[in-house]
């Protein structure tokens, strides 16, 4: 397990568990993270996926590793010109992710669903592997497309979202925030003593490089209550509530894909 006594000085350090009170109270269970409901509005913010520029190839992932395991070879880590280092089996991985570089673009949600038919999220469902059933063959993508991670923001997303906060915020980067880290991300899993962490939205990125968890924040949020974001343990995208001018804004930023969906907490 990393080494907690450093957080104690740096500018994040460790408070006790009862910050999250409120949130228990609001949201019920935090297991997996501490859903809010509209405060007064909300939105999803999406992570990112990637696409090859040579485009999504007419292997699966799970149909390449099934012919490795047929044949016995060792086929090359790059097939059809796509780096496979970078890939992933069936889903997005569990965790944090970088862009994974050279050759590759974002592939909007938007222009997934305008491909397959699929809907961005499907009705009464969350942003999460059970979307673009249509882009996948017997569950796995293809290899040329790499969906959204999850359980953690990408960086990409992490730092917009971090700047769009810092600039709704009447305190800019010295807004005083709280962050927490839901059990199942640390390496000892502790339901009594919640690991919550307090700093300046100033310092939040810091946070996605945290040392005793490879995930960004379950739920990080301003002092005063006015927002509090969400990133579920098994999801694909992260939930805002606050005011309306901040969830307008995170809809109309270029940098980051987000969608309003009916409010389920």
């Amino acid at each position: 397990m990393p080494d907690e006594s450093n957080l104690l000085s740096g500018p994040w350090p460790l408070v006790s568990s009862d910050a999250t009170d409120w949130l228990l109270e609001l949201c019920g269970d935090g297991v997996t993270g501490f859903m809010p409901p509209a405060m007064p509005d909300s939105v999803w913010v999406l992570n990112a996926m990637y696409e090859h520029e040579r485009g999504a190839a007419g292997v699966s992932y799970h149909e390449y590793r099934r012919a490795r395991l047929a044949d016995g070879s060792v086929r090359p880590r790059v097939f059809a010109g796509i780096d496979l280092g970078v890939g992933v089996a069936t889903g997005g991985g569990l965790g944090r992710a970088e862009h994974p570089g050279r050759g590759w673009r974002r592939l909007r949600w938007a222009e997934l669903a305008r491909r397959t038919g699929d809907p961005v999220v499907p009705d009464g469902l969350l942003p999460s592997h059970r979307c673009f059933p249509s882009a996948r063959r017997e569950g796995s993508w293809p290899l040329g497309i790499l969906p959204p991670t999850e359980g953690s923001l990408d960086r990409a997303t992490w730092n917009r979202l971090i700047a769009v906060l810092t600039e709704h915020a009447p305190a800019g980067p010295d807004t005083s925030c709280l962050a927490y880290y839901n059990p199942l991300m640390l390496a000892t899993t502790d339901f009594d003593n919640l690991h919550v962490q307090a700093g300046r939205l100033g310092d939040a990125g810091i946070l996605y490089d945290n040392p005793a968890a490879g995930f960004s924040p379950s739920n990080l949020w301003a002092r005063d209550r006015s927002w509090v974001l969400c990133t579920d343990y098994d999801l694909w995208a992260t939930k805002v509530a606050g005011p309306p001018a901040l969830v307008e804004a995170l809809l109309n930023d270029p940098g980051i894909e987000a969608v309003r969906l009916p409010d389920t907490p």
